[in-house]
């Protein structure tokens, strides 16, 4: 039995019968419960917070708007007051640092935290544009995702990041267009030379670059593992992952060399992939001791968002996929107990 100081004074007048009972203090003091230990993660191709209407035409979303359609509670509910604050957002489709930067800050403004609580990471700090109109009706619109790249968002309060422990970048692979393809034969790694014809889209690989950081969680000294990949499209037809390489379980998926040292130095792994390609089983990268969550379509019918976890993930009322998700891809996520 516990008493604050303050009630010591009380305690040692109360009589044989008070004792019996408990004190209006003890009443009211709450049990000292177990610190939480949560690591919330999430997975998302943001599609630079442009989303493509079935009529043709585009919508423009706050990164705001985006984090809220996005953010749930422990239940899977969005916009409740028992939405915490992620420890880390997976994501593709970012314009560079710029947009990356102003979407972390966004992020921990929704929290009432300062500017600089979360940090992005990025591959390509401005990536060069590509492309045309990005099927939007409006120009201006589709001008917005011409650029793209990937990005890690961390919180600095629940997490720390060593200089040397991020992998950036790895290149995807892909069958290039009027390439023959006979399991693997044929792929390559999609980066100059091995990369689109013309102007238009000399630079669109930088949008399939891959990127891994290893994190420390500070209360714990418990390392993490955190990559963003996105595949080509012509991977969702023809498996590729380099040179004669389908990828892990065929399925166009590899990590990186430096990123594999990265992961198998860390207890908790998780990586979150736009692959553009169906029916990637969620034991795939069960050699890396990582199982796939959500099994519902992420972009209109299709199923083309992974989000591979190595760690105690708790169970979704919502199978880890977040229906409001305001983007042209279905959100993941992940809570880890640690």
């Amino acid at each position: 039995m516990s008493f604050h100081h303050r009630s010591l004074g009380v305690v040692a007048l109360a009589t044989a019968a008070l004792l019996t009972t408990p004190s209006i203090a003890q009443a009211h003091e709450a049990p000292t419960a177990a610190a939480e230990r949560v690591l919330r993660v999430y997975n998302n191709n943001i599609e630079n917070l442009v989303r493509n209407n079935a009529d043709g035409t585009c919508t423009r979303i706050s990164g705001p708007d985006h984090l809220t359609s996005m953010l749930v509670d422990d239940n899977g509910k969005t916009g409740t007051s028992g939405v915490k604050a992620p420890d880390l957002l997976i994501v593709q489709q970012v314009r560079g640092t710029g947009q990356a930067t102003a979407y972390a800050d966004q992020l921990g403004a929704k929290f009432g935290y300062p500017a600089g609580t979360y940090k992005a990471l990025v591959p390509w700090d401005d990536p060069e544009e590509w492309g045309s109109s990005h099927n939007c009706s409006q120009q201006a619109l589709g001008d917005l995702k011409k650029k793209q790249t990937n990005a890690i968002v961390y919180n600095t309060r629940t997490l720390s990041l060593a200089a040397g422990d991020i992998s950036k970048y790895w290149s995807a692979g892909w069958l290039k267009p009027g390439t023959a393809y006979n399991g693997g034969a044929g792929c390559t790694l999609y980066k100059p030379p091995d990369s689109d014809d013309g102007a238009t889209n000399a630079y669109k690989w930088k949008r399939t670059s891959a990127l891994a950081a290893r994190f420390t969680i500070k209360e714990t000294g418990t390392t993490v593992f955190a990559a963003t990949m996105h595949l080509p499209e012509q991977n969702g037809a023809n498996a590729c992952a380099g040179a004669g390489d389908t990828g892990i379980a065929g399925s166009g998926i590899h990590v990186g060399a430096d990123a594999t040292s990265l992961m198998n130095a860390s207890t908790i792994r998780v990586i979150g992939i736009d692959a553009n390609r169906t029916n990637i089983a969620s034991t795939t990268l069960g050699g890396f001791g990582m199982t796939g969550y959500g099994a519902k379509a992420t972009d209109g019918s299709r199923k083309i968002d992974y989000l591979f976890v190595k760690g105690a993930v708790r169970p979704s009322s919502i199978d880890h996929t977040v229906g409001s998700t305001k983007s042209n891809h279905l959100a993941l996520y992940g809570f880890i107990e640690y």
